[in-house]
């Protein structure tokens, strides 16, 4: 046929099928209604698209457009009673969604639909927030300080974990079910308020919806070194099992925020590779060298201090214009350590850096600390800190920074799990749940390879007032002494009812809409006249400058790039006077001051973002 018509296919007797004559690429067949009962041929497609069938009003035609290759469109609902046929996943899996191309977002149209509305139910939430303070003022403050009560409801730890349904599952759970977990928390947790029994109390309220209500929670649910009662700790979640290549359950600490995760990382390398390090000190040991990224964030250099490696000896590799580590730089400089007599030990890899949200190359550095003997650490939580490669120029703080959203919550999300390649490789892992999952801070997670009990053998002290090796319950569970803090609250309860209320499900659906909105402020900004993308994001770091009328077509002048550096200050100083929002700006290397946006709360809808655009455009137009 002529390119561009269209073919004419006549109706069908019953039980017949048509036979479809091949069309000029680019065209689409208009294929008409067929008497009842009728069973149209259906031609080969290539390998890996599925057809999409719609459903039809009466007398209907679909017109199928083509698609891309790979591309698979949606599934239209089908008939009432039938169902698909979806294989079965190991329990606590997460499906996975293969990586797209660069550049590309799956159902633009759709996604715009969805950031149109807020991603949760700001009644349904605010209910359940005072449904669930009416539990804490009944059953922890008035039940928890009632001298008539007893201490502890005792259970044996496998009752406990039977009664509390430790397991994170798939599906979020409903809020009268969640409630009953509060309820039964608090029963089976020590009161610690009660005055003649205990004389010790830690409460502390909160305010936000689930993960602030664990936050509460976890205050009314005592210490993490508290050994009247042995809470069992949730085991790591399948679908993080799995993806570490691990065949035991992967040892976890939860250490207060991700710096000091990152200095447990160094204390536990070199603690294995120097054993009597523990005892001896940095004395009888070779002057250590660490290796991390220009891009790394500072605690590197401050646990480098901390732990008395000194930061002369923390090396800064070179990265590339996208800010990820550069292997062949790392190879250079370990062998520019060793060459000085100097002792190489660890790496410190980061996903997901402050500033432009990087990815370092993951899987090409482990080949490097596999071929020196290095132990790898994993950086997936870098956020509100600067970079650790140079002393930051006096700035503004933001109120966004708490909620950066860093590296590690991406693999819970299929579509973006790529990001984090050989991430299996890596002998440790900083993970902060606070950040773009929204969990009230402070929540945090050390996750260690080794099973072998090297946590416990590099921090523990055995001090019997507290660790009693005769206790009649299973000592195994008395998990503090393998963190150097002792008091603490039990953070990571506050993950665990997050993931209760939303599940795996939902956590990757906030992921994913955290992606989806740095896709549509990326395209507002290079829509709009007088906005400038500093770089592509790659992660949801969203990077640019302001250029106010006054600077426009100026590019050329020798005094452009000062006078645009002081526009992201100006317009900071006057949103936060005005109190209209708060965002983070930053110089970068030879880059002059740029606002970085990062969106984490799927409260935020296009509206909003589209005001955030607008208010900048305001402050800044006649600087």
């Amino acid at each position: 046929m002529a390119e561009g018509t269209v073919p004419a296919v006549p109706p069908m007797a019953e039980g017949t099928a048509p036979a479809v004559p091949p069309m000029a690429e680019g065209t689409v067949p208009i294929v008409p209604p067929m008497a009842e009962g009728t069973v149209p041929a259906v031609p080969l497609m290539a390998e890996g698209t599925v057809p999409t069938v719609p459903p039809m009003a009466e007398g209907t035609a679909p017109i199928v457009p083509p698609m891309a290759e790979g591309t698979a469109p949606g599934v239209p609902p089908m008939a009432e009673g039938t169902a698909p046929t979806v294989p079965p996943m190991a329990e606590g899996t997460v499906p996975s969604v293969p990586p797209m191309a660069e550049g590309t977002a799956p159902g633009a149209a759709a996604e715009r639909e969805e950031l149109a509305r807020p991603g949760v139910d700001a009644a349904a939430g605010e209910e359940f927030l005072r449904a669930a303070v009416r539990v804490l003022l009944e059953d922890a403050v008035r039940g928890g300080t009632d001298v008539t009560r007893k201490v502890c409801e005792w259970k044996e730890p496998a009752e406990l974990r039977a009664l509390l349904d430790l397991e994170l599952q798939e599906q979020g759970e409903p809020a009268p079910r969640l409630l009953r977990r509060c309820r039964d928390l608090v029963r089976y947790s020590v009161k610690t308020g009660t005055r003649t029994r205990s004389p010790r109390r830690s409460c502390s309220w909160r305010t936000w919806c689930w993960p602030s209500c664990a936050s509460w929670w976890a205050g009314a649910a005592g210490t993490a070194s508290s050994p009247q009662v042995p809470w069992p700790r949730p085991r790591p979640p399948r679908w993080l099992v799995t993806l570490r290549t691990v065949p035991v359950p992967v040892p976890v600490a939860v250490p207060a925020g991700g710096s000091m995760s990152n200095m447990y990382a160094m204390n536990v390398a070199r603690f294995h590779r120097f054993p009597h390090s523990r005892r001896s000190g940095n004395w009888a040991l070779p002057r250590l060298v660490l290796f991390a990224s220009r891009e790394s964030h500072y605690s590197v250099l401050k646990g480098a201090a901390f732990l008395g490696i000194g930061t002369d000896n923390v090396r800064l590799v070179g990265t590339d214009d996208r800010g990820k580590m550069i292997p062949e730089e790392l190879e250079k400089e370990i062998e520019r350590a060793k060459a000085e007599g100097a002792q190489p030990f660890f790496v410190c890899a980061t996903c997901g850096t402050t500033v432009l949200g990087a990815f370092d190359p993951v899987g090409a550095i482990a080949d490097v600390c596999q071929r020196h003997g290095l132990w790898l650490h994993v950086d997936v939580s870098a956020g509100a800190g600067g970079p650790g490669g140079r002393a930051p120029a006096p700035r503004a703080r933001s109120a966004v920074s708490p909620q950066a959203a860093w590296g590690g919550s991406a693999l819970l999300s299929g579509r973006h799990r790529h990001l984090l390649a050989g991430i299996e490789r890596a002998d440790s892992v900083a993970w902060n749940p606070h950040k773009m999952l929204t969990v009230g801070l402070q929540c945090s997670a050390f996750l260690l390879r080794d099973g072998s009990g090297l946590l416990q053998r590099c921090h523990g002290a055995g001090a019997t007032y507290l660790f009693q090796t005769d206790k009649f319950y299973d000592v195994a569970y008395d998990t503090g002494d393998k963190s150097p803090q002792c008091g603490r609250r039990v953070d990571c309860l506050k993950l665990w009812l997050l993931w209760k209320a939303a599940g795996t499900r939902g956590l990757a659906r906030r992921v994913e809409r955290a992606f989806a909105c740095t896709r549509y402020l990326a395209e507002q900004v290079r829509r709009r006249d007088g906005f400038q993308l500093v770089s592509e994001p790659e992660f949801i770091n969203l990077c640019f400058w302001f250029v106010p009328p006054s600077l426009r077509g100026q590019e050329g002048a020798p005094d452009y790039w000062p006078r645009l550096g002081k526009v992201a200050p100006a317009i900071k100083e006057r949103m936060m006077k005005k109190g209209s929002m708060m965002v983070s700006y930053q110089p970068h290397g030879a880059r002059v001051n740029f606002f970085r946006q990062i969106v984490t709360s799927p409260a935020v809808t296009a509206a909003d973002l589209d005001f955030f655009l607008d208010e900048i455009e305001r402050l800044g137009r006649d600087l």
